[in-house]
């Protein structure tokens, strides 16, 4: 294999998440007579954790309003977490790619900004064969992507080297990620953002391509 080492976003790359993070959030403001939002919407929300998820569902008087906010989130985490995967499924392919990539040694991590409970629970369902090295997402104290320390840490927890390792993602924050980090990049183009034309960057357009570039 190309690299000893896989670092997967995990919504819009791994799995497919959009409706349920959708649903969550759509509960949570109709709890409070607050306007919902179509999957479209949600499509350019999501990818930055999901406070920042709740902030930019709610009306933009709103956004601003700490104590609304945290309320807001709450009620988002106990829905998401009853129902996180009621519509959530790998897409296509996705799962025998990271079986052939650990059939063939390589080192695997997901590195996420869903918050931590939420990453662990969607992995465990999902890859429980896996022994991934990290499953890391947002948690208290650690910078989201596209901050490298992410990146920093999973090469710690592997003692794999920069040059070994390629991260793999469906946004610009991935991508960015990367670069921050140090180490290459591979876009795939079935996610929740455009990645199709940008110059310089590899992109796969299926699960198939996407291992024969690893």
């Amino acid at each position: 294999m190309k690299h000893r080492l896989v670092l997967f976003d995990l919504d819009g790359t791994l799995l497919n998440t959009l409706d349920d993070l959708g649903a969550a959030v759509n509960d949570a403001l109709k709890r409070r007579n607050l306007p919902l939002h179509t999957r479209e919407e949600y499509m350019k929300m999501v990818g930055h954790g999901v406070r920042n998820l709740v902030i930019r569902a709610l009306p933009a008087h709103l956004q601003e309003d700490a104590a609304l906010v945290d309320d807001t989130l709450m009620d988002f985490k106990t829905y998401y977490t009853a129902h996180i995967d009621v519509y959530t499924q790998p897409y296509p392919g996705m799962q025998k790619v990271v079986e052939t990539l650990h059939r063939n040694g390589v080192f695997l991590a997901v590195a996420s900004n869903k918050f931590q409970e939420g990453t662990e629970s969607l992995v465990r369902k999902f890859f429980p064969a896996i022994p991934f090295v990290a499953v890391l997402g947002n948690r208290p104290g650690f910078p989201l992507k596209p901050d490298p320390e992410i990146v920093g840490e999973v090469l710690r927890k592997s003692g794999v080297s920069r040059q070994e390792a390629v991260l793999v993602g469906d946004s610009p924050t991935d991508m960015k990620t990367a670069a921050n980090g140090g180490i290459e990049s591979i876009a795939v183009s079935w996610g929740y953002r455009p990645m199709k034309g940008v110059p310089g960057l590899t992109v796969a357009d299926s699960a198939e391509e996407l291992l024969t570039l690893l």
